[in-house]
């Protein structure tokens, strides 16, 4: 039963093997800017925090590389300076009593959202100099331009230098039967038959991007080297351009900001229950229950089974494509062949069929299987194979959500919806439905009036909880009162009558 309505069994082995365990990287980024009242000020000082709430920051403020960090966790200390009307009573007092300036900033650093932890992997910091520095005068730039274009050449030599030694220990002192042409201007840069030198090696890597080989074993071996040079000099380009770009138009950060930082964490999530996969064949389902791998059910060689699926996912929706996928991975597998079958030209059943029995393998794809438990043979034969499951981008850690008090609609007064917004469930009409087929009367004039927007009934319940007497007082939700105004708006004189008049 665990399988119903889509949902997947997988055995412990998937997740002790680290089979689907992956690793996100979170970026967050914080800027200080210019305000009316001052500057704001990335620093480690920062106001009512304790020295173990900046045990990882370093000198400046900012989380060192490495840290392990959990929700609520500083990531980058900010102070923001705040005006006097800002300021609460008591410390109104404290400043009167003892001049304090601390509270002229309040605490505006960034922290770990909830939901995410892991190990802070990054962290990029750009700022803008000051007014009078901004501006490169035209020797600078020039010098500064010149300087990067040296660099960028003197690395790229480096490079080509490194590249010609790889090609030296195959080509040294070989021949190749015919030309070697720079397939860009059509010359050739090593003749046929010509014992090859350092010299030409040196030639032909000046031109790696070019160059153009006659088939011959030689050939493979070339490119694959050169392939593996590629985007190193591809990097050495970007570095370039992006430092070149960066005094062209000074750092990226945005119009009236001082500092900007960028905080990158990684995290690994293994497979877990609740979490999302799905095969090729639009037969995407939940995880449901992580088997022990001995309980697993096995075929008669004594092999487990990893991923257990639900039949019943397959009749209704016709993508058949996933069993012939199976039946093929299956036979592919024990014969140790690869293969790739293209979509509307597939292979034909009769030729899997045909490798089912060259593998040996039942020519319907099915097996015994022995229950896991017990170690009885299952009634029916079932089908098993090898198919591409793979893991979703929809995990269970980054979904789930819960709302206590939080923020509302300003016009409505009902609660925001959404984990972003820190939201509550809506009870839609068709969950009022269900409250009225059942004759829940209490339980519904709860819902519709105290917990969304009946503001003066919300906040009698809340004070009547911290008192610990649970009594409800219903009041007018806020919705009546938006129906009303826009009735008004219409030019519809409606007003609420009392028993006695207006």
């Amino acid at each position: 039963g665990y399988n119903f309505e889509d949902a997947i069994l997988i055995s412990e082995k998937i997740v002790k093997d680290d089979t689907y365990t992956s690793i996100h990287i979170e970026e967050f980024e914080v800027t200080a800017r210019d305000t009316k009242l001052g500057p704001e000020e990335i620093t480690r000082d920062i106001p009512n925090a304790g020295e173990e709430a900046l045990r990882n920051l370093d000198h400046l403020g900012i989380v060192r590389i490495g840290a392990e960090v959990k929700p609520g966790d500083i990531l980058v200390g900010k102070i923001t300076p705040k005006s006097e009307t800002d300021l609460a009573p008591e410390e109104k007092l404290l400043r009167a009593i003892f001049g304090e300036k601390a509270a002229d900033v309040k605490d505006s650093s960034l922290r770990v959202p909830s939901g995410t932890q892991g190990i802070v992997m990054d962290i990029k910091v750009s700022s803008r100099s000051d007014a009078e520095q901004e501006k490169l005068s035209p020797s600078d730039f020039r010098r500064q331009m010149k300087q990067i274009k040296e660099d960028y050449r003197n690395q790229t030599e480096d490079l080509r230098a490194q590249l010609t030694e790889s090609l030296s220990n195959i080509l040294l002192g070989e021949k190749i039967p015919l030309n070697v042409t720079n397939s860009e201007t059509g010359d050739i840069i090593i003749p046929a038959n010509r014992k090859i030198t350092k010299t030409l090696l040196r030639r032909l890597s000046s031109v790696h991007r070019f160059i153009d080989i006659p088939p011959s074993p030689v050939r493979i071996k070339v490119f694959e080297i050169i392939e593996s040079y590629e985007s190193k000099f591809q990097d050495l380009e970007d570095d370039k351009d992006r430092k070149m770009e960066a005094i062209e138009h000074g750092d990226s950060i945005d119009q009236g900001a001082i500092k900007n930082v960028r905080v990158f964490i990684a995290k690994k999530q293994k497979m877990r229950v609740g979490d999302k996969m799905a095969g090729r064949h639009g037969n995407k389902g939940v995880v449901a229950k992580i088997v022990p791998e001995e309980d697993m059910p096995f075929l008669p060689d004594g092999t487990p089974i990893e991923i257990c699926l639900n039949p019943l996912g397959v009749p209704s929706r016709m993508n058949v494509g996933q069993v012939l996928e199976t039946h093929l991975g299956w036979a592919c597998k024990k014969l140790g062949l690869k293969v790739a079958t293209p979509i509307f030209d597939g292979i034909p059943e009769a030729r899997i069929q045909e490798y089912l029995k060259e593998a040996e393998l039942p020519d319907n794809g099915k097996s015994i299987l022995y229950d896991g438990c017990t170690g009885e043979p299952f009634y029916q034969r079932i089908v098993v194979g090898y198919m591409y499951m793979l893991k979703l981008n929809h995990l269970v850690t980054s979904k789930i959500h819960a709302r206590a008090v939080g923020p509302y609609s300003l016009i409505t007064q009902q609660p925001l919806g959404g984990k972003a917004q820190y939201g509550g469930q809506r009870f839609g009409e068709m969950e009022v439905w269900a409250l009225e087929a059942y004759g829940a009367a209490y339980t519904l004039q709860e819902i519709l009036t105290v917990k969304s927007d009946d503001v003066l009934g919300r906040t009698k319940i809340y004070e009547s909880l911290v008192k610990g007497d649970n009594s409800l007082q219903a009041g007018t939700p806020q919705s009546f009162n938006v129906l009303m105004k826009e009735m008004q708006s219409l030019c519809l004189d409606v007003r609420v009558r009392g028993e006695e008049g207006l």
